[in-house]
């Protein structure tokens, strides 16, 4: 008899700290009522940029034209001897990789 009474309380006082400890959970989860929605945040128009060169806050219309200056402007061309380099490591990549015993 003694022992189903202390079953019983340990029993009834596990259940009531397990219920208890979750009794404000649903309502931390949810976010700060200040806070702007995501899909409100999506239909805002942005007119700042930072320009992908140096960081520099810019308006809407310099990043357009500093966009538009970067894909007009031709890539910067590599001396012949050093493509020819680049070209030679390469391949000695692509021979080590097939035929790794060559040791060049």
């Amino acid at each position: 008899m003694k022992r189903i009474k202390i079953l019983v309380l340990g029993i009834s006082t596990t259940i009531l700290i397990g219920v208890s400890s979750h009794w404000g959970k649903a309502v931390m989860a949810l976010p700060p009522p200040e806070d702007t929605p995501e899909e409100i945040l999506r239909t805002e128009i942005i007119t700042e940029a930072r320009s992908p060169i140096d960081g520099k806050r810019l308006t809407a219309a310099e990043y357009a034209e500093l966009q538009a200056q970067l894909q007009t402007s031709p890539p910067p061309k590599l001396d012949a001897k050093i493509r020819d380099q680049i070209f030679l490591l390469r391949l000695r990549k692509a021979l080590l990789q097939i035929f790794p015993f060559l040791g060049i």
